[in-house]
């Protein structure tokens, strides 16, 4: 497995295993499936992102070049917020689970931000979603805040808890 910040060559996987993360786990994005699968022009929007300065999203591949994992690490723009970033739409795929492609990920997200003289890293995360809990956790990160209701899908309801990392 490797690990490689992604561009805008890479918009067709990425836009593939988004859509599989937003179908198997809607809990976990703010973005909903059918918000993004009925786009006739997902895949532009995607290497418009990737192409974003401030947002930098990395993937994990396999040898044989399927995309496995992904996750963004979001950068402050404003020179007061400029020492703290936050990772978003962290996903591994459901055949890529049990590597520890998360654990590859996350810390070179972390790596990353390091060169960037971050000093805070933050992230919310489904409080139900043990699994990843525990990755964040076991690399250090701490919960400051609960969201009760954070997300709502039709009835149901999500609480997000607030995560940090001092680096």
């Amino acid at each position: 497995m490797y690990i490689k910040l992604l561009t805008p060559l890479d918009a067709k996987e990425y836009s593939e295993l988004r859509l599989e993360a937003l179908r198997h786990q809607p809990e976990a994005f703010l973005m909903t499936y059918e918000e993004v699968v009925d786009k006739e022009n997902i895949i532009d929007i995607y290497r418009e992102e990737l192409m974003c300065e401030n947002r930098l999203t990395y993937g994990a591949f396999n040898y044989k070049g399927d995309l496995l994992g992904i996750g963004t690490l979001q950068l402050g723009r404003q020179t007061k917020i400029k020492h703290k970033a936050n990772i978003l739409a962290m996903y591994v795929s459901e055949s890529g689970r049990g590597l520890g492609i998360g654990k590859r990920l996350l810390k070179e997200i972390i790596l990353k931000a390091r060169s960037f003289q971050i000093e805070q890293l933050h992230l919310t995360v489904v409080s139900d979603n043990d699994r990843a809990k525990r990755l964040y956790s076991t690399m250090g990160f701490k919960v400051y805040g609960l969201e009760e209701r954070a997300l709502k899908l039709g009835d149901r309801y999500w609480d997000e808890e607030h995560m940090v990392l001092y680096i």
